[in-house]
């Protein structure tokens, strides 16, 4: 029975060894808490790190074989990959880089390697348990590699990936020295998922402009496999976080922790110890606040809980150094005998003590300079029970996007906090209510486990969209039959597209003409008597006549505008018209002149826009002004607009490959038919061939074919083979 595998670089477990031996304490984060209901169920599993140095075999069993019990399987990682691959490359290197703290990475070869080396080493333990029909679901940063890495040894598995963290801009992830190996490495799963449309975007244009893969909403054609990329926003488990304010524990903890600020306001403001949390910029505020409104003085307690975090590496000492000593400072500032602005606690607390904090605050500082989600913030509002508070979040959050009832800021913006800690402080409670009871229907409705369902349901939605655009790919097997095939029949009938098909694309392309090879390919293929070959193209007649004048073949010219028949004249496949040029050209001409590397190829009735030489997003960007200029202008003179690979085509709305492919169908009585060709404009010819054809799209396996093959090379030693 399939499974499903979850694979991150942390277990959901804490392990901890003592003198009376290992103990085990389930997680209580948000991921833990999501995924229990997948990996605890039936034979599903969830791979990791359990957090540890363990060097001993026999406790790696011991510890191995308990989680197994827990439907967990550790990986053991040595002090090696602790300091080179998690220590080192994921977060001296991802993490400043993803969170746009360029000035803290460091680019170092061996970190790199430890890297590949673990992430490889992950995926010898999931080839282990995965089989036939899983599902694999990778998370975040430390693994980006992994996908790719299932891929090339199970190749048809079901592979999600979701990043945690954000997903920088083009412009910062180009610093990447591996940037490349990195985006092939989250190609191969089958989809990729970020907390924001912003991430997702900011990946799509990376793929684009690093791995030259384009997107059609968010769906990317690899040429082997067809992947999405989408936005799914993490949630929270409601329900445990409103239960746990009304538990009699954290009344109890609330009541304790309201004797030591009295009737103060307090705000309450929970980190982990990171540069990229914003918590020197808050207190800045906070100071500025205590001076711009006096009349706070002795009446506002700021709660800060600080979480350590790897504060023996230099950067975070720094940082706990920088905070500590602030605190210090404005306490020593502003404190009174009765009074002290700030409790500062740099320790972990239990859910009932933070649930307390969350429940008697009136205001929730989450002002990240950069975070992929931020989960405070919604827990914070999931443990509000009418008793007001309001949610100060910077605008640098994912969790900005959803709760736009919150006060929204700038956490660079130190007058802007300022002002908005005022303006938390001094709101109306009908206007907190109102604002909290809408954030807390966003994040009821979006919780936790609606992410989960999401995103396994959108998984299960494109390998179904993979299963019913799959074509089979040419292999040995195939080759044959066809071969055989071709060789008892007694009249073939051969559609070859040109450009992408029998040749590759040039940036001129006057230079992609017929090369020697070709040349005998094609002389080989149409002195044959049984054979009838038509080649069928995009480009103008003219072109078309001078290049293939000495072979006995057919032409179809300019996408089935032009036809030419047994060595007869060229002739329109209907009435044709040109007169429109005279509107759009002048539009197209315009665009050239802002589009540095572009320009227009007139043939008889159509124009096309060339960008392959145009910087990459650029010509992208002027293909949509483009589309969307000439289509209402189009539609009043029945012409189409049609992008394709680096071009955008103006034609008529009458005239395709397909219906001119079937000047030749209705007049044949081949008992061999075979159609090949590689873009959007092929598949008009496809989809008339009748179902005993051949037919081959080349490089993409979404397509109305029935086979696929590679590249313009693969086409080549697959027609040599079956003559």
């Amino acid at each position: 029975m399939a499974k499903t595998i979850i694979v991150s670089n942390r277990l959901p477990v804490k392990i901890q060894m003592s003198e009376e031996g290992i103990s085990y304490n389930q997680s209580e984060g948000g991921l833990a808490t999501g995924l229990g209901s997948i990996y605890k169920q039936g034979g599903n599993l969830w791979i990791g790190w359990p957090g540890m140095y363990v060097n001993d075999i026999q406790i790696q069993d011991e510890i191995t074989a308990t989680l197994r019990e827990e439907n967990m399987s550790p990986i053991f990682l040595t002090t090696e990959d602790i300091r080179d691959f998690y220590e080192g490359f994921s977060n001296e290197t991802l993490w400043p880089i993803f969170h746009y703290f360029m000035e803290y990475a460091e680019y170092e070869r061996p970190l790199w390697e430890a890297y590949e080396r673990v992430n490889l080493k992950f995926c010898e333990e999931i080839i282990k348990h995965a089989e036939p029909g899983d599902t694999l679901w990778v998370h975040d940063y430390q693994l980006m590699l992994l996908p790719q890495m299932i891929r090339e040894r199970l190749e048809n598995a079901n592979i999600g990936f979701f990043l945690h963290i954000p997903f920088p801009s083009y412009e910062v992830f180009r610093l990447l020295p591996w940037r490349k190996e990195i985006i092939t490495g989250l190609l191969g799963a089958d989809l990729v998922g970020f907390h924001t449309y912003d991430d997702m975007r900011h990946f799509l244009s990376s793929v684009e402009r690093i791995a030259g893969f384009s997107n059609t909403q968010g769906q990317i054609e690899t040429g082997k496999r067809t992947l999405i990329v989408d936005s799914f926003p993490m949630g929270i488990d409601y329900d445990k976080y409103a239960t746990s304010a009304q538990s009699e524990e954290t009344i109890a903890k609330a009541n304790i922790f309201k004797e030591s600020i009295k009737d103060n306001k307090l705000i309450v403001s929970i980190d982990r110890l990171d540069y990229s949390k914003g918590i020197p910029q808050r207190l800045n505020a906070y100071e500025m606040f205590l001076e711009r409104y006096p009349e706070f003085r002795e009446k506002v307690t700021l709660y800060m809980v600080v979480v350590p975090s790897r504060d023996k590496v230099e950067k975070y000492k720094k940082l706990k150094e920088e905070v500590d000593e602030m605190v210090g400072r404005i306490n020593g500032k502003f404190g009174r005998v009765a009074w002290t602005p700030i409790h500062y606690f740099y320790r972990s607390f239990p859910l009932p003590s933070l649930s307390a904090f969350y429940r008697l605050a009136d205001v929730a500082l989450v002002t990240p300079m950069r975070d992929g989600m931020n989960l405070v913030c919604k827990e914070y509002v999931a443990s509000k029970d009418n008793n007001g508070g309001v949610l100060v979040l910077s605008e640098m959050a994912g969790a900005s996007k959803e709760l736009s009832d919150a006060l929204i800021i700038n956490p660079n913006n130190i007058e802007q906090i300022t002002e908005t800690i005022y303006q938390a402080l001094t709101m109306e409670p009908e206007e907190q209510n109102r604002r909290i009871k809408s954030m807390q229907g966003t994040i009821k409705k979006f919780n936790i486990h609606h992410w989960v369902n999401l995103f396994m349901d959108r998984l299960e939605y494109i390998k179904k969209e993979q299963a019913s655009l799959t074509t089979r790919h040419i292999d040995t097997e195939i080759t044959n039959q066809i071969r055989d095939e071709y060789q008892k029949a007694s009249s073939r009938l051969i559609f070859l597209d040109y450009d992408g098909t029998l040749i590759k694309f040039d940036e001129n392309p006057d230079r992609a003409r017929p090369d020697s090879d070709l040349r005998l390919l094609l002389e080989k293929l149409s002195n044959d008597e049984k054979n009838k070959v038509v080649i069928i193209s995009g480009r103008d007649k003219n072109t078309l006549s001078h290049w293939f004048e000495p072979y006995n073949l057919d032409i179809i010219g300019e996408h089935g505008v032009w036809l030419k028949k047994n060595g007869n004249d060229w002739q329109t496949i209907d009435e044709m018209h040109s007169d429109w040029k005279a509107e759009i050209l002048p539009v197209l001409e315009l665009y050239v002149n802002r589009t540095p590397g572009s320009f227009i190829e007139e043939k008889d009735f159509s124009l096309v826009w060339h960008y392959r030489k145009v910087e990459t997003g650029l010509g992208k960007l002027r293909t949509s002004e483009i589309s969307t200029h000439l289509k209402y202008l189009a539609s009043n003179i029945n012409l189409q607009v049609l992008e394709g690979d680096h071009v955008v085509e103006i034609k008529s709305m009458e005239v395709n490959k397909g219906k001119a492919a079937n000047q030749w169908l209705h007049d044949s009585s081949a008992d061999f038919i075979l159609s090949i060709g590689d873009d959007w404009t092929d598949e008009d010819t496809f989809k008339v061939m009748p179902d005993d054809a051949y037919t081959v799209r080349v490089g993409s396996i979404s397509s109305a074919a029935k086979y696929n093959v590679e590249n313009y090379k693969s086409v080549r030693d697959f027609l040599k083979h079956i003559v």
